[in-house]
């Protein structure tokens, strides 16, 4: 071998090593007999390096999976013998190889067997096994192969080819019928021989009992003796975690919902026997989650053997597995109670299901009573936040302990379908207790307090947010709560947990105000000052930008008495931060975005006069026009680089907060109506420039862009006259993505205005493909991928504007371009119809063809085109399918299938 090169297997190594190594290992995989130097190799441990023997393995493992079928016969025995000698050696050497080496190995084990032992090798666990007899070395590369080809046979997160599922259901039916029972006595009599002073093996050989259950005899592992020594290890601190995963993994198995519940209590009866049901006395926490993994465990089995046996009609035994299940709760609600959030999320599932099954029943117990209201309360408790959680600086456990909250919940919304009165009445009891008493509770009990009302909504839930009306008993609980909330004062409580929660609750009940219009101001008064939009945490201010939008906008009517002082009142916060080094702003653009919208919600929905409406959004909107001149002024003349992006930014603000203000207007609010298409057609003007920039381009034209297509939809014909010198700016020096998010402009004026834009689409309809056609026909590096896609999305858009104009019946577009130009966009057509792999293009271009052949396929179509149908497009619908990449088991590619169908039904109904 190149010891020179293997010096590059070292992680150490330097990088020309490592690419060295790198460059031999390919050549070793395409040698046809590399393969036979690594396996001598290993086979004489002619190498101490960990690395290299790693790399022998890799260079076999290749061997077998891509070019095994090549080997002869002597040379496959070879490979069976190199592995057998190393796995001999294994037992003498002094040290044991180093685990990620003993890995490799039993992958490689596990590959030979998949290929070999339905054919070559079907003695592969026997010849095994008597090389490693009871050995301690050979016993854990015989566990760690048992588990490897475990992997390979059912591992769920490996996609199989069916042909691959074929030949993994023929093996491990020949393993049920040849060695299973044999596998099953050699790992009894390991966990015999280990279990007091091997737990590393004790607890491999547990794994490879607990993954191989799901798939064998459940009889060989499910009787007296085995279940016995489980248990034994229940009560062996070493042992435990995995003899816990191991009954876990038994009880999971399918089997009839009678053995099941009598399999599960028998289980039951020794564990409690054996002391493991006093959860209080265990204080090993790892344990205990695996515990309540088990019980959940036994927990959703007994409920689906109920689920079964209701089923099929066996009442006697449904109501035995439901005592079975009741006896359970109990313990349940000790785990869920359990301070250890991974302990509580553990028995959720079972929880969940208990309560699904009590859904069901018509009616409940005292005791299935009692047990709701217990889940309810420990639900309630474990809501609620911790002292270590960081909200200031959320990590890993905080995300965690989110999405267990969100666990919580789901539990919260079945608890609600179980018996909604009970839910009601326990909030309405914690929340009242605690806003009582707000000034001197706990930050986490006053959130969770809030939280719960907050939780009601979705658990109790009603069309279009109606909690007010309707069911009396709950529109009095609910509207009582709500006044308790705003009138209680917590909004001024100093965490911001709760400040967030107060906002979100406020909003979620909009519908409340309507009811009692008198708490508007105050919680008005909450939103604008220190407890809102100028809190000190900038989360807090960003989140209440976006709730406050949400609250005007939905009080609407109610919000007239209050417009101008709002107004008032927010208007520090719509300054335009300059891009000055040092000017804390006290909202980001992003959420001054939110703030601008309100203020235009705020006009357009007031009762004011057109005249006064115009007056109030020129208020608005001139210090950003003067704010924009001036800094485009400054882009002009600015040098540095960083200086140009932060004034290109800031110019961008100005026009995203105009372009938000739009966004109030409605089919029954026009802009005519309101009296502000001249405060709009002022800001086009003014933004207008920017695209005549020569710095910054990408940035402003996008800005400048979106403001366009919002002018299109409320000014409507009033943009015309400023879209060709506006296109005219887009196309000059543009590229890929600007062309791009160009043309959905051009679709948008087509679709809308049609015969109206016909002038001005004629003049620019070359002027546009020239363009296209430059960017596309720009040569890219082979392997550029973001260029390659970049042509892509383009050539599709090019053909949605093809598609734009023949579909908005405007096809004299294309005809008036003279026959040259004609001829080449068709051609082009064609050949995204055949020759692209790209079938969303392709479904484009027949719609196209098919377009056009009921245009102008009759007798009074363009000279020629009868002529193009059966040169070009008839031949199109058979070449595009018979491609080989064209392929019929993707969804896209069966849709442009039936367009290519289409064009020819047109063509044979035109002609």
């Amino acid at each position: 071998m190149d010891e020179q090169a293997l010096l590059g297997l070292n992680p150490n190594a330097d990088a020309d090593f490592r690419q060295r190594a790198l460059a031999y290992f390919e050549q070793l995989k395409i040698s046809q007999d590399a393969w036979q130097v690594c396996a001598e190799a290993l086979a004489q441990s002619m190498y101490s390096d960990d690395h290299i023997k790693f790399f022998c393995f890799q260079v076999l493992e290749h061997q077998i999976k891509f070019k095994y079928s090549e080997l002869t016969e002597v040379q496959q025995q070879l490979i069976r013998e190199t592995l057998i000698t190393w796995l001999q050696a294994q037992m003498l050497n002094p040290q044991p190889e180093k685990t990620f080496i003993r890995n490799k190995a039993a992958q490689v084990f596990a590959l030979l067997f998949v290929t070999e032992y339905l054919t070559k090798w079907p003695k592969f666990f026997f010849d095994i096994l008597s090389v490693v007899d009871l050995n301690p070395r050979g016993v854990d590369m015989y566990l760690r192969i048992l588990m490897a080809v475990d992997a390979e046979l059912v591992d769920r997160d490996v996609v199989h080819t069916s042909e691959e599922a074929r030949r993994n259901t023929l093996l491990k039916d020949t393993m049920r019928e040849q060695c299973i029972p044999s596998l099953v006595e050699s790992w009894y009599q390991i966990l015999q021989n280990y279990q007091y002073n091997n737990s590393e093996l004790t607890c491999q050989c547990l794994e490879v009992v607990g993954a191989y259950v799901s798939w064998i005899d459940l009889s060989l592992i499910a009787n007296e003796r085995f279940i016995n020594m489980l248990l034994g290890h229940m009560s062996v601190e070493v042992l435990r975690e995995e003899a816990c995963d191991c009954l876990f993994e038994i009880v999971n198995k399918g089997m009839d919902p009678n053995d099941k519940t009598k399999l599960v209590e028998s289980l039951c009866q020794v564990l409690q026997s054996a002391g493991l049901f006093s959860i209080d006395q265990e204080e090993d926490v790892d344990f205990l989650a695996r515990f309540s993994k088990l019980v959940n465990g036994m927990g959703q089995a007994l409920i689906a053997s109920w689920t079964k046996l209701i089923k099929s009609g066996d009442m006697k035994s449904a109501q035995d597995t439901l005592q079975a299940i009741e006896a359970k709760v109990a313990l349940m609600l000790q785990l869920l109670i359990h301070e250890d959030d991974d302990i509580s999320s553990n028995i959720i599932g079972f929880c969940y299901d208990y309560l699904h099954i009590l859904k069901q029943l018509s009616a409940l117990s005292d005791q299935q009573k009692t047990n709701v209201e217990a889940i309810m309360l420990a639900v309630m408790k474990k809501l609620t936040y911790d002292e270590e959680y960081n909200f200031e600086n959320e990590g890993e456990d905080e995300a965690m302990f989110v999405e267990y909250r969100k666990q919580l919940k789901l539990l919260l919304d079945r608890l609600a379908q179980v018996s909604p009165e009970l839910l009601l009445a326990s909030v309405r009891r914690v929340f009242n207790t605690t806003l009582q008493n707000w000034q001197t509770t706990r930050f986490m009990e006053v959130e969770v307090a809030i939280r719960l009302l907050y939780m009601l909504a979705e658990a109790l839930p009603v069309s279009h947010g109606a909690h007010f009306s309707g069911d009396v008993t709950k529109a009095t609980a609910l509207q009582d709560m709500m006044r308790t909330l705003v009138t209680s004062g917590v909004s001024a409580y100093q965490h911001t947990s709760v400040t967030l929660e107060f906002f979100e609750t406020v909003v979620r009940y909009e519908k409340f105000f309507a009811v009692e219009p008198q708490h508007i101001p105050s919680v008005l008064m909450a939103f604008l000052d220190h407890r809102g939009l100028r809190h000190t945490s900038p989360k807090v201010r960003s989140r209440t930008a976006y709730l406050f939008s949400r609250f005007v906008k939905s009080l609407n009517k109610q919000m007239n008495p209050f417009i101008e002082d709002v107004l008032n009142r927010i208007q520090d916060l719509l300054e335009l931060s300059p891009p000055e080094n040092g000017y804390q702003a006290l909202l980001s653009s992003d959420d001054q975005l939110f703030i601008y919208e309100t203020a235009g919600v705020l006009i357009v929905n007031s009762e004011y006069s057109a005249e006064r409406k115009q007056g109030l959004m020129r208020n608005l909107l001139t210090p950003l026009m003067e704010k924009f001149k001036i800094l485009l002024e400054k882009l002009m003349m600015a040098q540095d680089e960083d200086r140009q992006m932060a004034l290109a930014d800031c110019l961008n603000h100005a026009v995203g907060f105009a372009s938000r203000t739009s966004k109030a207007f409605s089919n029954k609010q026009t802009v005519k109506q309101c009296g502000c298409s001249e405060v709009y057609l002022d800001c086009l003007q003014t933004f207008l420039p920017a695209l005549s920039c020569p710095l910054q381009k990408e940035v402003l034209r996008s800005g400048v862009r979106t403001f366009l297509h919002r002018m299109i939809i409320c000014l409507e014909e009033e943009v015309l006259p400023f879209i060709p010198s506006a296109s005219e700016h887009m196309l000059k020096d543009c590229e890929a993505k600007d062309l791009q998010e160009f043309i959905p402009l051009i679709n948008q004026i087509t679709a809308k205005f049609k015969t109206q834009v016909s002038p001005f689409l004629q003049q620019m309809f070359m002027p546009l493909l020239r363009a296209i056609f430059e960017v596309l026909l720009l040569p890219a590096e082979e392997n550029d991928q973001s260029a390659a896609l970049e042509k892509q999305m383009l050539r599709r858009s090019y053909f949605a504007f093809l598609q734009t104009v023949t579909g908005s019946g405007m096809s004299e577009v294309i005809a008036n371009q003279g026959a040259e130009n004609v001829e080449r966009v068709l051609f082009t057509v064609i050949q995204g119809a055949v020759d692209y792999p790209d079938p969303i293009a392709q479904k484009t271009c027949f719609i196209i063809l098919s377009k056009l052949v009921e245009l102008w396929g009759g007798k009074d179509g363009p000279v020629g085109f009868a002529d193009f149908v059966y040169k070009h497009i008839v031949p199109a619908c058979f070449l595009a399918p018979l491609k080989q990449t064209f392929d019929l088991a993707d969804a896209q590619t069966v849709l442009a299938l039936s367009e290519c169908a289409v064009t020819l039904k047109t063509i044979h109904l035109k002609r």
